[in-house]
């Protein structure tokens, strides 16, 4: 999800935290537990520093690494033991060290539900897995956490009481949103008559739709499903190695490409002719958005299909749809 989700989630941790007795005893274990939740919420995330390396690296890094099924143990120890030293509970630091695997373990979930995924389970493998059911913001649960946080913050007197009621519905709303994501699964799989593992879907903003994708073999279909019915988009040539253009074919070497495929599933490729050699593109349909394919790596080719320039990224700006 975003940073400031992760940070809030961060705080209402810390919130929660204070049903242990011996954290709400001692004021010097509060603050190092907030200050855990809140560097553990964030600590998957740090892999952002690949950034320096350019677009390329991020995407194959981003969400690796930092949120594999050992990270979580890693991480825990690696922050909450200096930081219950520097506010001077180390007598607690197995208490803080518990939290903060907390906050990481809650952080690589909550990506897990998002359609961009996480590599959860290296080192075992490095399959990109998401649930597909949540935004990247989710505005539900930002209100229902930002709420609890304010409500603590202003000295509420049941503020425990408030963040765990808060974390119950967290679970009951996640299990829920699994449970619709399902139906609509089905319902989409039987309209089709194709088997689930052809369809891919994500939610709108406020989850009242699904936009899809549908692997039609040599194309693929985009469409939405709202309140109960099917409505069809545009469709895409797949991009299938027996048929690409020798122009495409000259752009696998390309690191961008490259960071593309390794990270892409269901895959449209655009060739254009121009007047000094081929422009390039590779899409990812899953992301698509009122026929717009904002996920692309672009590559640019002379005459003689030799690599000019390529870049990897996203055409949109983060407060626009889709939300991964």
């Amino acid at each position: 999800m975003d940073t400031g989700s992760h940070l809030l989630f961060g705080v209402t941790l810390a919130g929660m935290s204070l049903a242990v007795p011996a954290v709400a005893a001692h004021s010097e274990l509060q603050y190092a537990i907030l200050a855990a939740t809140l560097l553990g919420s964030h600590a998957p995330d740090f892999d952002s520093v690949m950034r320096l390396r350019g677009p390329s690296a991020y995407i194959r890094n981003h969400r690796g690494l930092t949120h594999s099924l050992p990270a979580p143990l890693a991480w825990a120890p690696l922050l909450g033991l200096p930081i219950a030293w520097l506010f001077g509970a180390g007598a607690w630091s197995g208490i803080v060290i518990l939290w903060t695997l907390f906050a990481v373990c809650f952080h690589i979930v909550l990506d897990l539900f998002n359609a961009y995924g996480v590599q959860c389970l290296r080192p075992f493998t490095r399959k990109w897995l998401h649930l597909d059911v949540l935004c990247l913001f989710d505005p539900y649960l930002f209100a229902a956490h930002g709420a609890a946080a304010l409500l603590w913050l202003f000295g509420y007197s049941q503020a425990v009481a408030v963040f765990e009621f808060v974390y119950a519905m967290t679970a009951a709303y996640l299990l829920w949103r699994i449970v619709v994501y399902r139906n609509v699964m089905a319902h989409i799989s039987a309209h089709y008559k194709l088997d689930r593992a052809h369809i891919t879907m994500l939610p709108t903003f406020f989850g009242t739709a699904w936009q899809f994708v549908i692997d039609l073999g040599d194309e693929y279909m985009t469409g939405y499903f709202k309140h109960g019915r099917v409505n069809e988009v545009t469709r895409l040539l797949k991009a299938k190695p027996e048929s690409l253009a020798e122009a495409a074919k000259a752009t696998m070497i390309a690191e961008g490409v490259r960071a593309f495929h390794h990270f892409s599933e269901r895959i449209h490729v655009k060739v254009q002719e121009e007047v000094d050699g081929y422009l390039v593109t590779w899409s990812d349909v899953r992301f698509w958005h009122h026929r717009r394919l904002p996920f692309t790596a672009a590559v640019t080719l002379d005459r003689n299909l030799n690599v000019l320039t390529d870049q990897i990224g996203w055409n949109k700006k983060t407060w626009q749809p889709p939300f991964v």
